[in-house]
C-alpha cells in the first residue's frame, strides 16, 4: 500500500535561526545536523535538527522574516489550546518513549530556565507543554502503546465535523494505491484545488508543465555543500 510512514521534517519560518539552533540544541538536546543555503530559494539558509535518523525539524531563515509581524490569535496559536489561522502550525509535539523519558525532559527544559506545565495525563499519551522561540506553542508527549480508534473516535464529533459512516470507515481504512502503468500524468491546473499560492499563478502553471524527469534534472541539488574526507 502507498501511504507516508511518518514525518520527515516540520519546516518552521525563523528571523534568528541561530537563536532556534541554540534552544533546540540547549533546551531540547536535538543535534545540528545540516545548515546550508536552502536549495531554489535564494537568500534562504536551511537548518536541520535532529529528532531520530528519519525525523528532523527544520528551520527557514530569509531576509524577509524579520520584517514580517507575529500576531497571536492570527500567525500563532500562543499556546497549544487556541486559535490560530487556518493552515498554520497551531502546536508541535516532539516524542519520547517513556512518562519517566517524559519527567526527564521536564527537568532539562526547567534546568534551562524555561517554564513547562504537566504532566497531564489524556488518556492516549501524557504531554508537557512550553513555548520555543518566536512564540512557538511546544509539546513533549509519550504513548504506551498505539492509539486505538475504537476508543478515541468520538461519535458525537464525527457528527458535528458532518463525516457520515461511508466516509469515516474510509477514513478508518484508506483506500490502496499503486502505480500500475507508468506515472500519472500531471492534472490540468484547477485553482479550486490546493497549490502553492505563494508562487505566482503563471510561474505556478508554467512549472507544472514541465516534465517530470526535467524538473528533476534542471532543479535537484545533491551534492553536500562541504566534502567529506574520511
Amino acid at each position: 500500500m502507498t501511504a507516508n510512514n511518518g514525518i520527515h521534517h516540520l519546516a518552521i519560518a525563523t528571523k534568528d535561526i541561530k537563536a532556534q539552533i541554540e534552544f533546540f540544541n540547549d533546551v531540547l538536546g536535538c543535534e545540528l545536523v545540516a545548515l546550508y543555503w536552502m536549495h531554489g530559494v535564494e537568500g534562504a539558509w536551511h537548518g536541520f535538527m535532529k529528532l531520530n535518523d528519519a525525523c528532523y525539524l527544520a528551520f527557514v531563515e530569509t531576509p524577509d522574516i524579520a520584517g514580517i509581524e507575529r500576531t497571536i490569535g492570527v500567525t500563532h496559536a500562543g499556546s497549544a489550546g487556541t486559535p490560530c489561522a487556518g493552515g498554520a502550525m497551531q502546536h508541535v509535539a516532539f516524542n519520547v518513549d517513556t512518562v519517566d523519558d517524559l519527567l526527564a525532559m521536564r527537568d532539562r527544559i526547567r534546568s534551562r530556565g524555561v517554564t513547562v506545565i504537566g504532566p497531564l495525563d489524556h488518556g492516549m499519551c501524557h504531554s508537557i507543554y512550553f513555548a520555543g522561540p518566536e512564540d512557538m506553542s511546544l509539546e513533549v508527549a509519550t504513548s504506551a502503546a498505539p492509539i486505538d480508534a475504537r476508543a478515541w473516535i468520538d461519535p458525537e464529533v464525527v457528527d458535528l465535523a458532518g463525516i457520515s459512516a461511508d466516509e469515516l470507515a474510509r477514513y478508518r481504512s484508506p483506500e490502496a494505491f499503486a502505480s500500475a502503468d507508468g506515472p500519472v500524468p500531471q492534472p490540468e491546473f484547477d485553482p479550486s484545488k490546493p497549490w502553492p499560492r505563494g508562487t505566482p499563478i503563471e510561474r505556478y502553471k508554467q512549472t507544472i508543465a514541465i516534465p517530470d524527469d526535467v524538473f528533476t534534472e534542471r532543479f535537484s541539488e545533491s551534492i553536500p555543500p562541504v566534502p567529506i574526507v574520511d
